[in-house]
Formats: structure tokens, C-alpha cells, sequence
């Protein structure tokens, strides 16, 4: 073979080989999370996202290519996450970029998809701000929302008929933002509804003893709880050792969610109105096959986290699947709409503000042989707990 014809062959493999290079590529999902600081919810969050990956890739791959999860943990610090996102997306070349559960990590991952016009899939971080005040084009979210959940419990709230309310809560964004819209649908629910105490510690930092007196010296009929994790522990433990708790109600966001409720063990306080995950009973075919799929996996039932890992990255595979492409603006469009099965039903991925649809289950607490649970739960549809679509557009950005 002279030297022409050998290389118009290998012009000619090259050109035949590059569609075969092209398939047999990897799609690369950057993670950034506070894996250190919240290891409870991101630990089954985790194995969620492992078990979706897996799934889609015994399935084939997406659009023919394999997919890889690379995960950063931020320690819990929104400077960390935006470094570990430019890392991911820098250095290793990740194709989208999903993760945060602190709100204000949320933010900070939001503006940075803004800046570099990469697409963001927030799967955690609740505050609205996300998809409202600081919301772009580049970024959704996949979580109920703090108006949302907030939506799902003032109705139960305004049941209880009681006047005098405390609210209790981490000061930082996802809790300043979830007692916000409390306070704001409770009072037009219940007009001469005061709210006559407020205690707002440090995420991480309660000082149970002096905040349970704070609240009990105001003797409010109700209060509004917003704390979790091992905050919430400590205010349970105490506030069951003082008697906070006796003769009053108590309406709790996310205190249903085993990560939060298990931990309670024999402490777990009856008839607390909640938002939570009772796993144990959801009897749908689609959170079945999950169910079944996670315990086969790692031998364990499942969290909430579970749920929003495997969720994210079920997610961002129907959206990549739509567009035929990880290209930003060809995702953007996919998600504006996207249908997703989750293991609570179908969500969509609303085109008027990136926010997702899934919904959340709310009930009540019950000690039953020494264990925490939800009973008298109902899941309720997401898109039922938004605000109309004109007070949406007041509230976003034009783009």
C-alpha cells in the first residue's frame, strides 16, 4: 500500500470510527453536597443517586453513553461548594451540575450556574429564592419548595383554631424563608392569628434549655417548628423534659422524615402535624419497585434522601433523554415541562418557574413500640401548593 492510499484508509477508519468513539463516552454528572456536615440525609441520598446511575446504565446508558457520578462534598460552606462546582466543571468536565441541601449553598451553586451558563439541578436547598427571587434560566429545583410545604401545613394549622402562635426555627435562609410564608398563609387563613414568640438560633448551635423557656414563658397556644437534625433532638429531649409540649399543638416542617423522626426513638412526641416520608406504607407500584430495588441494593429501607437522590438523577436522565444532548440550552428547553416518574409519581418541571411538581406526605407523629411514625398521612400533589401563575411572574426575574 503507497503512502496515498494508506492515508485516504485512515482518514477513512478515523471518520467510520468516530460516531463508535462518540457512543462509547461517558456522560459526567458533577455532585456538590455537605456530605461532613449532614450526614443523616446525604449519606441515603448518596446510595439514591448510586441506585439511579445504576439502573440507567445497566439500561444502556443515555443516548448511548454511559453515566458517571462525580460528587464534592462543600463542608457546608457556600464559598467550598462554588469552588468544588468550578472544579467539577473546570477540571473534570462534568456535563451538568447537580446537588446542594443547605439553602444558602443553593444559592450560591444558583448564582454560579447564572454566571457560567451551565445547567444546575437543585435537588435539596428549599428556599424559594432558588426559583423566585434569585431564579435564572440555567437553574431548577426539584424539591418541594418552603412555600410549598409550608401550603401543605397552614390548612392543618388553621384546623387546630389556635390563636397564639411561637415559631421556632434555624436562622438561615430555609428557615427564615419557611416561617416567612407560614406566618404569610396563616394569617390569611385565620385573620386574628398573633404570633407572640420567636426563637431563631444558629443552625447547629441550639441552646435547648433557654430557647424551650423562651417559648414556653410566652405560652402560646401552638407553635410552629422549622428545626432538624440534631437541633431538632435536642429540642424534642428538652422540651418533653420541661413540659413544652403538654396541652399544646405543634406543627413541624420535615420532623416526619425518618432521617429527623428515627433518631427520636421513645422521645418522639405524639399528634405533631408534620411533613415527612412514611416509607413503611406507601403501597404505589412505583414506590414499590424503589422500595424493592433500594433494600436488594444496600440491605436497608430507605430515607427522604433516598427518594431526592435517586429522584435528581432520574431526573436529569429523563431531561438529557429529551434533549439528545447534555448541550446547556438544548436542557434548558427539554426541562421547560419535562414529565419525571419519582418514587412519588409522575412530577413535571413547571415551564413558568424550573420548580418541580413532586409533592410531599404530611401527617401525624406516633410513639409506637419506642419508634417514631407517620400515621394519618396523605401525600399531597405539588402543583396544588403553588402560588398562581401571575403572583409567579411578579415574583421571578424577567429573562
Amino acid at each position: 500500500m503507497n503512502r496515498k492510499h494508506f492515508l485516504a484508509a485512515l482518514a477513512a477508519l478515523i471518520t467510520l470510527g468516530a460516531p463508535l468513539a462518540q457512543a462509547q463516552g461517558t456522560i459526567k454528572i458533577g455532585e456538590v453536597n455537605s456530605y461532613k456536615v449532614q450526614p443523616a440525609f446525604l449519606e441515603p441520598y448518596k446510595k439514591g443517586m448510586e441506585l439511579a446511575v445504576e439502573e440507567i446504565n445497566a439500561a444502556g446508558g443515555l443516548n448511548g453513553k454511559k453515566v458517571e457520578l462525580i460528587t464534592r462534598d462543600d463542608n457546608g460552606n457556600p464559598g467550598d461548594a462554588v469552588r468544588a462546582a468550578e472544579e467539577l466543571v473546570s477540571r473534570e468536565k462534568v456535563d451538568v451540575l447537580t446537588g446542594a441541601f443547605l439553602s444558602n449553598i443553593g444559592l450560591a451553586l444558583t448564582d454560579f450556574a447564572k454566571q457560567k451558563k451551565f445547567f444546575y439541578l437543585a435537588s435539596e436547598p428549599l428556599t424559594d429564592k432558588i426559583v423566585w427571587s434569585n431564579g435564572n434560566r440555567y437553574t431548577y429545583r426539584l424539591r418541594p419548595s418552603t412555600y410549598m410545604q409550608s401550603a401543605m401545613l397552614v390548612p392543618e394549622a388553621a384546623k387546630l383554631k389556635k390563636k397564639r402562635w411561637a415559631v421556632v426555627y434555624p436562622n438561615y435562609e430555609y428557615g427564615q424563608s419557611a416561617v416567612a410564608t407560614f406566618k404569610q398563609l396563616l394569617k390569611a387563613a385565620q385573620p386574628d392569628v398573633e404570633f407572640v414568640a420567636e426563637q431563631a438560633p444558629p443552625l447547629g448551635k441550639l441552646d435547648a434549655g433557654s430557647v424551650v423557656q423562651a417559648l414556653a414563658d410566652a405560652k402560646p397556644d401552638a407553635i410552629f417548628n422549622v428545626l432538624f437534625g440534631a437541633d431538632l433532638s435536642k429540642f424534642v429531649r428538652e422540651g418533653n423534659t420541661r413540659g413544652l409540649f403538654q396541652g399544646r399543638e405543634v406543627v413541624s416542617m420535615l420532623t416526619g422524615e425518618p432521617e429527623y423522626l428515627d433518631p427520636l426513638k421513645d422521645e418522639t412526641p405524639n399528634g405533631w402535624v408534620v411533613t415527612g416520608y412514611p416509607w413503611y406504607g406507601i403501597q404505589t407500584p412505583e414506590h414499590k419497585a424503589f422500595f424493592l430495588a433500594y433494600h436488594r441494593k444496600f440491605n436497608d429501607y430507605p430515607r427522604l434522601g433516598s427518594v431526592v437522590g435517586y429522584s435528581a438523577i432520574k431526573s436529569l436522565a429523563a431531561g438529557i433523554t429529551k434533549a439528545k444532548s447534555t448541550d446547556t440550552e438544548k436542557l434548558i428547553a427539554a426541562f421547560k415541562g419535562l414529565e419525571v416518574m419519582t418514587p412519588f409519581g409522575r412530577a413535571t418541571y413547571r415551564a413558568q418557574d424550573n420548580q418541580s411538581t413532586m409533592g410531599a406526605y404530611v401527617g401525624k407523629t406516633k410513639l409506637e413500640k419506642g419508634k417514631g411514625t407517620m400515621v394519618d398521612y396523605v401525600y399531597l400533589d405539588g402543583s396544588k401548593y403553588q402560588p398562581s401563575d401571575a403572583e409567579v411572574k411578579k415574583l421571578r426575574p424577567a429573562e
